[in-house]
């Protein structure tokens, strides 16, 4: 089964917003990932929860929020309620994850932790019987362009493990320099969703973008 899928619009044109997303649905894309950041956890400032509640009738696409911001608690209830699907949140950003995770699922939506590069597997360890999706960021957080970190594939290989260990279900999401020379190997790693920003994104021709990554994707894989 092809992996899925996931534009990031922080890398679409803000002027053609809708256009762009129009574009990346057509051609097959399952989920939006959208990028909320305070400028406080990451430096740079980007959409408010309001973006979520413009963007849900404009698409059928998953909404898949990734929550940068100090104390992700204060947001979730307006994203989920905004009509956010996914709503992931840091480790590193509050120090009640099991909270915010049970806040996510009391509103409906699904919840996904986030670990930044420099964070372990075992930080998050105690909370992925009840986590719906886990983010691996395969560069530091905060913004697009920037180059894969190969140190990453190992905690996604070790997320893989304990999740078919534990027989759990969670999906196992990458994102930050996912290209069509860096998909595969996390995807061969365990990964399953794909989050892809300048990439897709480079006014060249987005949707063969999308359709190669959903190719390379589509491969079976057998495991040591």
């Amino acid at each position: 089964m092809a992996g899925i899928i996931a534009p990031s619009i922080l890398s679409a044109d803000y002027t053609n917003l809708q256009r762009d997303v129009e574009l990346v649905e057509k051609a097959g894309a399952q989920y939006l990932h959208i990028d909320i950041m305070d400028g406080n956890f990451v430096p740079a400032i980007s959409y408010g929860p309001n973006w979520v509640k413009q963007l849900r009738p404009e698409t059928d696409m998953v909404l898949d929020v990734h929550l940068m911001a100090v104390n992700p608690e204060k947001f979730v209830d307006q994203i989920a309620q905004n009509g956010a699907d996914i709503i992931g949140v840091h480790v590193e950003a509050t120090p009640h994850i099991y909270r915010a995770l049970q806040m996510i699922k009391d509103q409906g939506a699904k919840a996904e932790v986030v670990i930044n590069p420099g964070t372990p597997v075992s930080a998050i360890q105690p909370v992925l019987g009840m986590v719906d999706q886990v983010l691996v960021m395969t560069v530091n957080p905060g913004f697009g362009g920037q180059a894969f970190l190969a140190s990453t594939v190992d905690k996604i290989v070790q997320l893989d493990t304990y999740r078919t260990m534990n027989n759990l279900h969670f999906n196992i999401e990458v994102d930050g320099g996912i290209t069509d020379q860096t998909i595969q190997e996390t995807y061969i790693a365990g990964a399953n969703v794909f989050v892809s920003g300048s990439y897709v994104y480079d006014k060249k021709d987005p949707a063969a973008k999308i359709k190669k990554l959903k190719e390379l994707t589509n491969v079976s894989v057998v495991r040591d």
